[in-house]
């Protein structure tokens, strides 16, 4: 959305919300919520703001993440923003924290080792810590 924010969410916003719900309720009516992690996020966020077109640029200082399932506790809020979502106010959860506590959720290793193609060990995740507040 590198222009007219405004416009675009109410085209997508309802489309990503509709999907997620739909899926999450579904999980739930199956009984599948703690068999299953949800995770909503991008690979970047979006610039703080406006620009001259009224959207917002790629923003690699903060993104918004969002799961459900797993056997997480939910309804909690972890991690809060600068007053101006530039970057994070408190301790930031990265890429890689967020991979060690989906590694953690399903009995992963956190040193778990695979033989890469030159036939040497490497980790799958070279560092990282569960997100705690979760569990």
């Amino acid at each position: 959305m590198h222009s007219n924010v405004e416009r675009s969410m109410k085209s997508r916003g309802s489309e990503i919300d509709q999907g997620v719900s739909a899926l999450i309720e579904d999980l739930h009516q199956r009984g599948m919520q703690d068999d299953v992690l949800v995770v909503v996020t991008g690979d970047f966020g979006r610039t703080p703001r406006i620009n001259k077109r009224a959207g917002r640029d790629h923003w690699g200082n903060l993104c918004t993440l969002a799961l459900s399932g797993g056997g997480l506790n939910m309804g909690q809020v972890i991690g809060e923003s600068s007053a101006k979502a530039e970057v994070p106010h408190t301790s930031p959860i990265r890429p890689h924290d967020l991979m060690a506590t989906i590694f953690e959720l399903f009995g992963i290793p956190l040193r778990q080792q695979i033989v890469n193609f030159q036939g040497r060990p490497v980790y799958l995740l070279e560092n990282g810590q569960p997100i705690k507040e979760l569990a």
